[in-house]
């Protein structure tokens, strides 16, 4: 099967958020940046991220992949992190060689939209190390970060047909471009092989797998009213529970259930909802994730001790790459049964017992 690497160009789901910065503005965590090996001698290490569009706290994929090289600084402080956000995409290349011209010790470029971007930078800089979050290497010099979402995604959709109360749930994305419809097609798988389990025929509204050209799409990965629109409807069509893959548009799924009073709620993705969207932690029976976070913080640290890893890091349920975040409000409601079915769902998944069938589901070479 093609894996998701292999279709260019593709785009991270948290592409979100308001707060732009500016571009070619530098905020940093630390100053006097250089390159070299962070050692025990004092030695600094520069690690640079260039974002995409959103801003670094969009509640998203930028916020967490940053968060990662947080971390990284908090055990090494020998680690100097800075980031430039991008506007739009024709900031990506002038970003990306501004950073090379910085010196950095390894820059991490956050989303699949900019792999043409990346693939000419690094071809043209090949001593400079990189690193892209959702996309495989697309050069020798480039380490790739890969999710297969789809197995998180699949325990989204269980777990949404075993608590929803209407018989119908739906998602909907930003864009149709694998990372995001990899989530909707575990969601839409989860259910499937729930109703098979069960004898049920809960429906799910937004997307088919079988039938991608009727998926619902806001176009857009900031525009919340478009979301609230897209949720509402759903909705009215006899959703209870629905699960947006669209960075910031799906802030407008929350006000959604906010103004629905208790009838409608969420799943988020990405990151844990109750974390990065708290204000609508209420609706969110759970998050699928996608941690990031410790897998740049990971690289990061390896590359400042001079052991960049090569390759490609693939987030599975298996590795924790992905997976269901806590119930949290939820807790008390989802059934010890259903939490039972969901930890056996998830080993057979790792075993392999539960086949995907998604066209965008991802293999570990």
């Amino acid at each position: 099967m093609t894996s998701i690497h292999r279709l260019a160009p593709v785009a991270a789901v948290g592409v979100a958020a308001l707060l732009l910065a500016s571009c070619g503005s530098r905020p940093t965590d630390t100053q006097g940046s250089s390159g070299g090996t962070a050692s025990g001698s004092g030695e600094k290490f520069s690690a640079c991220m260039v974002l995409d569009t959103g801003g670094v706290d969009d509640r998203s994929f930028n916020q967490s992949s940053y968060a990662g090289f947080k971390a990284a600084k908090e055990e090494n402080p020998n680690i100097d992190i800075t980031y430039v956000a991008s506007n739009s995409d024709a900031d990506y290349v002038p970003n990306l060689n501004a950073e090379v011209g910085k010196g950095c010790g390894t820059i991490v470029a956050v989303g699949g939209l900019m792999s043409d971007a990346v693939k000419e930078v690094a071809e043209q800089n090949k001593d400079q190390k990189f690193a892209e979050i959702d996309s495989a290497p697309v050069a020798d010099n480039v380490y790739g970060f890969e999710y297969n979402t789809v197995e998180g995604g699949f325990l989204g959709g269980y777990l949404a047909a075993g608590m929803t109360k209407t018989g119908t749930v739906g998602t909907w994305g930003g864009l149709p471009i694998p990372p995001v419809t990899i989530y909707m097609d575990g969601f839409w798988e989860g259910v499937q092989y729930y109703n098979q389990q069960k004898g049920k025929t809960v429906k799910v509204l937004g997307w088919d797998e079988k039938n991608p050209s009727g998926g619902t799409f806001s176009n857009s990965f900031v525009d919340q009213a478009a979301g609230r629109s897209i949720t509402e409807t759903l909705a009215s069509q006899g959703a209870d529970i629905v699960m947006p893959v669209a960075g910031q548009s799906g802030l407008g799924a929350g006000a959604a259930a906010e103004a629905a009073g208790g009838k409608l709620n969420l799943i988020w993705v990405d990151t844990d909802g109750c974390v990065s969207a708290e204000q609508y932690c209420k609706y969110f029976i759970s998050s699928v994730t996608k941690n990031l976070t410790d897998a740049v913080k990971d690289y990061v640290v390896k590359a400042a001790e001079g052991n960049a890893p090569t390759g490609a890091y693939v987030g599975t349920l298996k590795n924790e790459g992905t997976g269901l975040a806590s119930f949290h409000d939820f807790d008390a409601q989802v059934p010890a049964e259903l939490k039972t079915e969901l930890d056996t769902v998830k080993q057979d998944i790792i075993d392999g017992k539960i086949q995907i069938t998604s066209p965008s589901a991802i293999k570990a070479s």
